[in-house]
């Protein structure tokens, strides 16, 4: 396995393996949380991946004892005033919506907690695996402050009693918890975590890299339109990935028996 390469002050390592890249948080001493700089260099590592030709996968971990605390109340209390708080929240969206925008399909690896911020990372993330041993929040309501933005992404992965319930009341859910109610795709023990995200990382990797990208996109995009509008969408979609080169190669390759040759056109 190839060593974490450090960047953007090393508030986040890249560990490529192959076509999959694992992104690692790296604020163990905070609990990964998420300072403004920290957001930042997310946002770039995930813009940067979106145009990487090389990388077909997204892992997304955290460094140390957990996944992520949320954002950085230290920071934020250190810098009162509306115009910190504006640049602390917008940045955190702006993040937010290059997990969504890129291309490549991204997992979240969770070990420890997921809180606030960090369980909206968890929910934004297209897939999630988790350690049974990881817990996850939204606890700004304890402290005064409603997870609003959190709540952006909770409660369009699980129902709205379900995101309710955690936003209102902020306690844990266990892992298991997470995933009854859709948080998480999979809970695995612990010292089979890394296998597992990596397993799942490996078998979506194998798909054509353009029906990857033709799909995270088309799922988002038809999520926000009424019936009608989805499948007028989605009919245009399919059409448009049928003219693909790697949709003709897929189908010749199951008739012929055979694995497909991908080229990503």
């Amino acid at each position: 396995m190839a060593s974490p390469e450090a960047t953007s002050q090393g508030l986040v390592l890249r560990n490529d393996k192959g076509t999959t890249c694992e992104l690692i948080i790296n604020r163990p001493m905070t609990y990964n949380a998420l300072s403004i700089a920290c957001m930042e260099a997310l946002t770039s590592e995930f813009e940067s991946l979106s145009r990487d030709d090389s990388v077909s996968v997204v892992i997304l971990s955290g460094a140390g004892k957990g996944f992520c605390a949320g954002h950085d109340l230290r920071e934020i209390r250190r810098n009162p005033g509306r115009d910190f708080y504006e640049k602390t929240f917008d940045t955190c969206s702006k993040m937010m919506l290059s997990i969504i925008n890129c291309p490549k399909p991204v997992i979240a690896r969770v070990h420890g907690a997921a809180t606030a911020a960090g369980c909206q990372l968890v929910a934004t993330c297209d897939l999630a695996v988790a350690d049974e041993n990881a817990r996850f929040a939204t606890p700004g309501v304890n402290i005064g402050l409603f997870c609003s933005t959190p709540m952006v992404a909770l409660s369009r992965n699980v129902s709205r009693k379900h995101a309710m319930e955690m936003l209102l009341t902020g306690d844990f859910i266990s892992a298991r918890r997470a995933y009854e109610i859709g948080l998480v795709n999979r809970v695995v023990p612990s010292g089979d975590l890394d296998r597992a995200a990596d397993e799942f990382a490996e078998k979506i990797a194998s798909k054509s890299p353009l029906t990857l990208k033709t799909g995270k996109k088309a799922f988002y995009e038809q999520a926000d339109r009424d019936l009608s509008g989805a499948y007028e969408y989605c009919s245009r979609v399919m059409v448009e990935n049928m003219m693909a080169r790697d949709a003709e190669e897929g189908i010749d390759a199951f008739l012929e028996k055979r694995e497909p040759r991908w080229k990503g056109v």
